[in-house]
């Protein structure tokens, strides 16, 4: 059922945003875990890994399921489909993968702020390279999806080649009349 072309465009909004909501989010993530790493500030570096883990509560992780969720809500609403074209299928895999790895990854940001809580805890057992890793694969993930998003590339599974082929097969059957589709 495709939506009618107002909400079609407000739910194309919605995703675009919450998209690149994520993919922002994931940058100021990278800089934070930079500052982390490099700040000669001890309050700074504690600083950055405690406040880690309620900024991907309230952010990171909202924006995944928000992506997620409009990606959805885009691919049932349009005559993509969720299924039918390879592109769809990559972005929405990269999407769930991409959100239970974030999700995963949350004990690490808990452990990390429980380390930098701790004042007797040196700074050299802070300071934590895993979020600038995380940060930068995320970042190529989400501008994978992205690149999926604008180019299109050609491919349609196949259910996809079997939703057309008897959509083709209805409109050439002779005396057939053609209904549109809701």
């Amino acid at each position: 059922m495709t939506m009618p072309p107002r909400l079609r465009k407000l739910a194309l909004i919605v995703h675009v945003t919450s998209s690149v909501g994520w993919l922002g989010a994931v940058l100021a993530f990278l800089a934070l875990s930079v500052i982390g790493l490099t700040s000669q500030d001890p309050a700074t570096v504690r600083g950055v890994y405690l406040v880690m883990e309620p900024a991907a509560w309230y952010a990171l992780v909202p924006l995944a399921f928000a992506a997620l969720l409009t990606g959805i809500v885009q691919s049932l609403g349009t005559p993509w489909g969720l299924i039918r074209h390879y592109w769809v299928l990559f972005k929405l895999l990269i999407n769930v993968v991409a959100t239970a790895v974030l999700l995963i990854y949350m004990g690490t940001f808990r452990s990390m702020a429980h380390m930098a809580a701790d004042p007797e805890a040196e700074l050299s057992l802070v300071r934590n390279f895993s979020p600038v890793l995380h940060s930068v694969l995320a970042l190529i993930v989400l501008l994978l999806a992205m690149v999926l998003a604008v180019y299109k590339p050609r491919g349609v599974t196949p259910f996809g080649q079997r939703k057309q082929r008897a959509q083709s097969e209805s409109r050439s059957a002779p005396g057939a009349v053609s209904v549109p589709q809701v």
